[in-house]
């Protein structure tokens, strides 16, 4: 038989509002819930050396590389761009340690405020834990049909879920702020003339052969306006010393 409560109600009906009804608590408080993202660039003399000082200052301050990547070969302007999880505490002393390894071009600073969303995180989480123990105290005086028994089992069930959901994503604030995100570019200089990998004075023995060649080219293209005009002068020019020579002659 269905249980009734002192007004009367069907305790199915008890079930009903347990389920949609959400328990307000006291809102808890998060400070320094900032995550804070950072990309550097830096020009430097020696790539390997770079790198090796990237890794060094990770290390130094209580960090880690999660990604690198290297850029070399010919043609190609060697560098590296290498991602380190620094202590959010001990962000400003890795960004400040990177002056020492080259010239520091840029430095782009990001910060995100998840206060907000983690004290209504917890709050939700909070009372998914209050929902939850409700139920399970319902299901253990629960001596109604099995079909009442299922319901609740079911909801404690999505309550749990919830529950697991709001976790991991506490987990995962809680992470982020702990640990701030650096990615640095380290690049050697550029070649004053020519293209990285390149020989500088052999570029330019080979640039000063196309100069030549192209002259050469453009000669042989003028070739096709010069000789006919130079005809033509030619004609008119014989033309007029014939008519000259008629002239003196007809003059004498």
């Amino acid at each position: 038989m269905i249980g009734y409560d002192p007004a009367g109600r069907p305790a199915a009906m008890q079930l009903n509002e347990v389920v949609v009804t959400e328990v307000a608590l006291p809102m808890p408080t998060a400070t320094n819930m900032v995550i804070r993202t950072a990309t550097a660039s830096v020009k430097v003399d020696s790539l390997e050396l770079a790198v090796a000082g990237v890794r060094e200052l990770a290390a130094r301050v209580g960090g880690f590389v999660t990604n690198a990547g290297i850029q070399t070969g010919g043609g190609q302007l060697r560098s590296a761009t290498i991602e380190v999880k620094v202590p959010a505490t001990r962000f400003d002393e890795a960004l400040a340690g990177l002056k020492p390894i080259g010239e520091l071009e840029s430095a782009n600073v990001e910060a995100e405020d998840i206060g907000e969303e983690y004290v209504d995180v917890t709050a939700r989480m909070d009372n998914g834990h209050r929902l939850e123990r409700r139920l399970i105290d319902l299901l253990a005086t629960r001596t109604g049909k099995l079909k009442d028994v299922l319901d609740v089992e079911q909801s404690l069930a999505r309550v749990r879920e919830e529950i697991e959901r709001y976790e991991g994503r506490l987990r995962y604030l809680r992470t982020h702020t702990a640990m701030s995100t650096l990615t640095v570019t380290v690049h050697e200089p550029v070649p004053v003339v020519g293209t990285a990998g390149t020989s500088v004075m052999g570029e330019a023995f080979r640039q000063a052969w196309r100069n030549f060649v192209t002259f050469l080219a453009v000669f042989v293209q003028a070739l096709g306006i010069i000789i006919p005009l130079g005809a033509i002068a030619g004609a008119v020019w014989l033309v007029v010393r014939a008519r000259e020579r008629a002239s003196s002659r007809a003059a004498a």
